[in-house]
């Protein structure tokens, strides 16, 4: 249909709508370049990402780049779209995409339980254990004994409690939900005792004063920042008490004058009717790690409850311990938040074989990391260096830390590779993110540092690999910037002679 031709006083023009037509003609030559999303969805190498992010969210994902370039088109009349950039758009945003995938990284930071990077890793033996279970079904609520439904994750609870020393114990999806959900059954509509110094707040958001009031408790503070004792928490008793919660700091520490009870200090001064109840997070157990109180000591010293972590010493999946009383711990079992809190037979399956280990002799991750000889992990990073060009990383000493809110000042011998970066550290260390299989490093004082006590069950051959990705990348990236800073001097340059 040809264009409505409109009389204008003075002149005529051809118009569609309210647009003239060499207008239209000018939009539509510079949108001609942008494919259809199907036409980009057929190329093998975005074809390839339907199997990592899936075909619906790959193209949801191509069509907001092609919009985005058309949005380019529309708003700049010198731009004119073309299907080769369209199809790099669509791929750099599926790259992106990707690397929001869950995947194997490499560690090189020297924080073992780094909880950005999922903290303990699982051990092989733990997950092959738990393959089929997992895969297949398991009697997660039956008790294949008597045939009728049974206590959920059974043998998980009695290993936990073996190993913490304790009459019984309960698991649940982490130990923020632990500690919520023993306030929420124990102290709802009461008094919980807390030290001013241990009012802390863990991760993120994780407050201990928010947590106390979601559960439907007052908060009663004791002591000061650095100075509580056992009397300043026998005179806050009184008829309305539910208990006394013990804190770990885990994200810091208090060094110089300071004082605090120990557990066993506590628990004498108070009645019998206000039990203790410890968050005592790392899931120390068996090491011996400065700054830590094993959960057992804290039961031992007559503590009713301690609440920890399954993934972070003890080397499990994601999940929280409840150990303590068995009184307390079938009233915790009966809470209506402990269906909310409960895990699925994926967690109580990896858990069990964890726990297996440890009650085995085994150690977890951290433990095995501190008592790598510095000798083995020198040979580690000289093997790495070798594969790398000369003169690029220096063998060095470092410092390596548990991490994950244990011994949160305390750290440990260990060696690390310190690489040179061809452009920057920031470039080298985003580089390094991006390779095939990414690695995570530090930066001091410009240099970037991979840690070995992290890397020593890694293959070598493959973290030199990503460490050559990484610095060739980087250099591009260097020779690239050359490029721009020479062109806009070249350009500057020619508009100085023709003034």
């Amino acid at each position: 249909m040809a264009p409505a031709v409109f009389k204008t006083v003075g002149r005529a023009c051809a118009v569609v709508g309210s647009i003239p037509a060499s207008s239209v003609m000018n939009i539509n030559e510079r949108l001609s370049g942008i494919p259809q999303v199907e036409r980009i969805l057929a190329d093998p190498e975005i074809e390839a990402y339907f199997a990592l992010v899936s075909r619906a969210l790959a193209t949801t994902t191509v069509a907001r780049a092609l919009s985005a370039e058309r949005t380019r088109a529309l708003s700049d009349e010198s731009y004119v779209a073309d299907e080769k950039v369209c199809r790099a758009a669509a791929l750099a945003a599926l790259k992106v995409l990707d690397r929001k995938r869950q995947r194997r990284i490499l560690n090189g930071t020297g924080i073992v339980l780094n909880t950005n990077l999922g903290r303990a890793p699982v051990s092989s033996l733990a997950w092959e254990g738990a393959r089929e279970a997992v895969t297949g079904y398991a009697p997660v609520e039956l008790d294949l004994e008597t045939g009728k439904r049974g206590r959920r994750g059974a043998l998980c609870h009695e290993l936990a409690a073996t190993l913490a020393g304790a009459e019984a114990a309960l698991v649940v999806n982490n130990n923020a939900a632990a500690v919520l959900l023993a306030l929420s059954a124990l102290c709802q509509g009461k008094e919980v005792i807390v030290a001013r110094g241990e009012q802390v707040q863990i991760g993120g958001g994780f407050r201990v004063p928010d947590i106390l009031e979601l559960a439907g408790a007052r908060f009663v503070e004791v002591g000061t920042t650095n100075i509580v004792d056992a009397d300043d928490y026998r005179k806050a008793c009184g008829p309305g008490t539910a208990c006394a919660l013990v804190v770990h700091t885990s994200n810091f520490a208090l060094r110089g004058f300071t004082a605090k009870p120990t557990p066993a200090e506590l628990v004498a001064a108070l009645p019998a009717s206000v039990p203790v109840i410890v968050d005592q997070g790392s899931g120390c157990t068996t090491e011996r790690i400065p700054g830590e109180t094993p959960v057992r000591a804290y039961l031992e010293a007559g503590c009713a409850l301690v609440c920890f972590s399954g993934d972070k010493l003890l080397g499990g999946p994601q999940s929280g311990i409840i150990a303590g009383k068995a009184e307390l711990i079938a009233r915790l079992a009966r809470h209506p938040l402990y269906r909310a809190f409960r895990p699925g037979k994926a967690i109580y399956a990896l858990l069990e074989r964890a726990l297996v280990e440890r009650l085995n002799g085994g150690e977890g991750p951290a433990g095995a990391a501190m008592g790598l000889p510095l000798e083995e992990l020198k040979k580690l990073a000289r093997k790495i260096r070798g594969k790398l060009p000369k003169g690029i990383g220096t063998v060095v000493d470092t410092k390596a830390a548990a991490g994950g809110g244990t011994g949160p000042d305390e750290v440990f011998d260990s060696v690390g590779l310190e690489l040179d970066p061809p452009s920057s550290a920031s470039a080298l260390q985003a580089a390094l993110r991006r390779a095939p299989v990414p690695l995570v490093a530090l930066v001091r004082d410009g240099k970037v540092i991979v840690d070995m006590s992290t890397l020593i069950h890694e293959d070598a051959n493959l973290v030199a690999e990503t460490l050559a990705w990484g610095l060739d990348h980087s250099a591009s990236l260097r020779v690239k910037a050359e490029r721009i800073v020479d062109a806009g001097l070249a350009e500057a340059a020619t508009a100085d002679d023709s003034r």
